[in-house]
């Protein structure tokens, strides 16, 4: 790498850094004066009094200045920014007039659409699950392509929207994923990818300060699905496209926090017999709390697990003869603190 491309990076993270930060408290007082404010109406809420959820403005403007300032426009590129702008102005629309579920989902299916055929960025393999077969991995055929691609960009979207529930959840969550995304984007030289990877790591570190307990303005949903939406379609332009042999493990791992999280929280709700996509309180942030946790103490455990993921997911890309038995430790280990939490939770409900 260059010593031009190391300034660039470098700058492009402080750029979206400084311009999320001071654009942040413009935006909040744009919220009050728009209305967009969350007022704590149920058990779900953490926080006692209204608080305003425009933050994500604040987020995709330092973005785009970074990107505009140091990014390599590419068709792909192109693609991703029109399918982040319509995400965005449904966010914005949604954190002002709360907006029907399925009015999301289908807005949400046509941001992943426009990006896959306007981009022309598909996940095109996977790893062939049948261990006696020669073939290392399985390729799709374009139909399938285009119906996997929309189904990993849309959970991926709202995954990230099901974790914003603490102070400084999904900003810093989603920075550490950002930082692992760039860190392998660097190490197979996708540079224009890391450039979008900074981008979003900077604007996700430039909001946290006035995200953190207490926060004094939310995301809302402007900034996590436009925030979850970012790192699907990164994960399918850098990674997905060049670790073919284990293409779904390495974003698995990147993302999976949020990924496992919502994988959990809709088997719960299918099995209770509700909608897939109705709130309730038993995300992992949830239970964490319940078990005594204070907001910030859940906030670092979730770091730390995320962290955790995302070292596992470089260290799968560049070791290959550790790569099954990592990736295989990580999920167990996951499942597990997750089952282990669904049980005390059980508990703790009988006795009550």
């Amino acid at each position: 790498m260059s010593t031009k491309e190391i300034i660039f990076m470098a700058l492009t993270f402080l750029v979206a850094f400084s311009f999320t930060f001071a654009s942040v408290p413009i935006v909040h007082r744009l919220a009050f004066k728009i209305g967009a404010i969350d007022v704590p109406r149920d058990a779900r809420r953490m926080h006692k009094k209204p608080i305003p959820r425009l933050g994500g403005l604040a987020i995709i403007f330092g973005f785009a200045v970074a990107l505009a300032c140091f990014g390599q426009m590419t068709r792909s590129l192109a693609a991703i920014l029109c399918g982040a702008v319509i995400i965005a102005v449904m966010g914005v629309v949604d954190d002002c007039k709360n907006l029907g579920a399925k009015l999301k989902f289908g807005i949400q299916i046509l941001a992943a659409l426009v990006v896959i055929m306007g981009g022309n960025l598909r996940i095109t393999v996977m790893t062939n699950p049948n261990i006696f077969s020669d073939n290392p991995y399985v390729v799709f055929p374009w139909w399938l392509s285009i119906i996997v691609s929309v189904i990993w960009i849309v959970f991926i979207t709202n995954a990230v929207n099901f974790i914003d529930g603490l102070d400084g959840l999904a900003a810093g969550v989603s920075a550490i994923m950002s930082v692992s995304l760039v860190f392998i984007a660097i190490r197979i030289g996708e540079y224009s990818v890391a450039i979008v990877g900074l981008a979003l790591m900077g604007a996700c570190f430039g909001f946290l300060p006035f995200n953190f307990n207490p926060a004094k303005i939310f995301m809302g949903d402007t900034g996590s699905t436009f925030l979850g939406f970012m790192l699907a379609t990164l994960s399918i332009q850098g990674v997905f496209k060049s670790y073919a042999i284990i293409s779904f493990a390495v974003p698995l791992l990147i993302l999976g926090l949020p990924l496992f999280d919502a994988v959990f929280a809709m088997i719960r709700r299918i099995y209770r017999g509700q909608s897939p996509m109705a709130a309730d309180r038993g995300h992992l942030h949830h239970r964490l709390i319940d078990m005594g946790f204070s907001q910030k103490q859940t906030v670092f455990i979730l770091y730390a697990i995320s962290g955790v993921l995302g070292i596992t997911a470089v260290l799968l890309a560049e070791n290959g003869p550790l790569r099954a038995l990592i990736l295989m430790i990580a999920v167990i280990i996951f499942i597990l603190i997750n089952g282990m939490m669904s049980k005390n939770n059980s508990q703790d409900e009988g006795e009550e």
